[in-house]
């Protein structure tokens, strides 16, 4: 009898700070020097102008969502986005929040069903 391999958790970093510029550059850096396969990057708003992660390597997956509350109201789009990007097993997730003050509420969601066998939420990356 064969059973299937249980797939590794997504090791994922939630990264913060009030400036989008100076979250997308800690990202940049942590890229850099992280996981050599598939890494993903999900970012709440648009770009101030020029960004590092403008000119992504291969390996790296870029998704920018739309502001508002990820725990709120960007519930949905979080979720529909996050699964797409689970889909193709990446070994690593940035999450960029542009604003912190559901911050636990979005960890919660992140470990619950199902997301909780999916992620393993690492600490965060606060810029």
């Amino acid at each position: 009898m064969t059973t299937a391999a249980t797939p590794a958790r997504v090791a994922t970093t939630l990264v913060t700070g009030p400036a989008a510029a100076a979250r997308e550059r800690a990202i940049f850096e942590h890229l850099q020097t992280s996981h050599p396969g598939l890494q993903v990057v999900i970012l709440e708003g648009l770009a101030p102008g020029h960004s590092p992660l403008d000119s992504l390597p291969p390996n790296v997956q870029l998704a920018r969502i739309a502001p508002g509350c990820l725990c709120c109201s960007g519930n949905l789009v979080l979720r529909v986005t996050l699964n797409r990007m689970l889909r193709q097993r990446p070994g690593r997730l940035f999450i960029g929040v542009a604003r912190s003050e559901h911050l636990d509420q979005l960890r919660s969601w992140l470990q619950a069903e199902p997301y909780d066998q999916l992620l393993t939420l690492t600490p965060d990356l606060q810029v």
